[in-house]
């Protein structure tokens, strides 16, 4: 694997993690929110991400001579979690139904905490990796002296 595609493959994770972290802050955000535009109770979004490949000749022709696989992770939608609301009791409420029941949104803030503490994570374990590699080229450079 070239130096580049290790930046590229790094880079890429960086992105996706950043993009996953902000839906999750604005699922935090939106735990409380019981209208939204569409009328009806926020609800969760999800990030799915799927493996990123260079599709261009070059890349694939140079894939399949060296044998390897060069890709990243890239960000393939935000999907709304299907999990049903939460009915809770509280007549005074604006939003309560004819019952007393507010319909509060799908967001569960302490698994909303732990997907950031996994996303936080990977996030951190590739800027590891960036500073490791980018320590490797400034060792590299340092050969020539």
């Amino acid at each position: 694997m070239s130096f580049l595609s290790a930046l590229n493959i790094s880079g890429s994770a960086l992105t996706a993690q950043k993009f996953r972290m902000d839906i999750i802050s604005q699922n935090i955000a939106n735990s409380t929110t019981t209208k939204t535009a569409d009328g009806g109770p926020y609800k969760r979004r999800l990030v799915v991400l799927e493996e990123q490949k260079n599709a261009s000749f070059k890349n694939v022709l140079a894939d399949k001579m060296q044998n390897s696989i060069v890709g990243g992770v890239r960000v393939s939608e935000v999907v709304e979690d299907t999990t049903p609301f939460t009915a809770v009791y509280n007549p005074k409420h604006p939003d309560a139904n004819e019952d007393g029941y507010v319909m509060m949104p799908n967001v569960n803030t302490t698994e909303e905490m732990l997907d950031l503490m996994s996303a936080s994570t990977a996030y951190d374990a590739n800027i590891t990796a960036l500073n490791a590699l980018k320590a490797m080229a400034t060792s590299a450079l340092n050969i020539g002296k």
